[in-house]
């Protein structure tokens, strides 16, 4: 199923993409799928974010290659870090950096959609706590992350995670690799495949609930390949990951 949630008069809707339509729901897919018997056209829908994250939890330098290209060594354990709830985005929404903020990166990722309450969960049972996968875009404030050593000023900036179009169950990056294309003005700029993890999905979700209960909503950032670099005011970023779809975003 693809997920996904939109404007409705009375506040956001979820529903399933079925074709050309949306069947929408009664609440949010996470415990079941109940359908409220009503139909959207899809054109008709202004997608928001796919989920309500309390955390975004993203992994630093889980592709080697763009370790490399960050002057370190691939590390010998996920390095983690958060992007709070402010920064979450909608498809084809508008990515703006404060004025102090020299340069602005794009970095495209697969995105982690938890499905129920996670908490010391083991590999081999990861696919039980995942509702989905989706695109990402973890924007990133690259002078500011310098400046301050560390990554929380850099990467939590309002607006700066876009995440969708939905939420996908059709696919399992354990299972079968997916290929991710950031395309900067329609140019390709990043090209990896999720057989390139240095630590892979179910992995991921034991190191991190070892640590932390992840809620039903809440989205791992797993790492963005080789490739990053500068996004400005006019540019249109887009992240396509196969079997899943294509995430767009504007810079303005």
């Amino acid at each position: 199923m693809k997920y996904v949630r939109f404007d409705c008069p009375g506040g956001p809707c979820w529903g399933v993409v079925k074709g050309d339509e949306v069947l929408t729901l009664d609440k949010p897919p996470y415990e079941r799928v109940s359908y409220d018997g009503r139909r959207v056209p899809l054109s008709q829908c202004k997608l928001l974010a796919p989920c309500e994250p309390t955390k975004i939890v993203c992994v630093g330098k889980n592709y080697a290659e763009h370790a490399k290209e960050m002057g370190a060594e691939p590390p010998g354990f996920p390095v983690l870090f958060l992007k709070g709830a402010n920064t979450l985005n909608r498809p084809e929404g508008a990515v703006h950096a404060p004025d102090f903020v020299e340069r602005l990166d794009y970095e495209g990722e697969l995105g982690v959609v938890i499905g129920r309450r996670a908490k010391d969960v083991k590999a081999k049972d990861f696919v039980d706590y995942v509702l989905g996968y989706t695109c990402l875009l973890d924007a990133t404030a690259r002078d500011v992350q310098r400046h301050d050593g560390q990554w929380t000023r850099g990467k939590s900036m309002d607006g700066f995670c876009p995440i969708g179009p939905w939420v996908t169950d059709e696919v399992n990056p354990a299972a079968l690799a997916l290929k991710l294309t950031t395309r900067l003005n329609g140019q390709v700029m990043q090209q990896g495949s999720t057989a390139d993890f240095i630590t892979p999905v179910p992995q991921l979700l034991e190191f991190i609930t070892a640590s932390m209960t992840l809620e039903p909503g809440d989205v791992i950032a797993t790492g963005t390949p080789a490739g990053v670099g500068p996004m400005i005011p006019g540019d249109m970023v887009e992240v396509d990951i196969e079997g899943i779809g294509t995430l767009k975003a504007h810079v303005i």
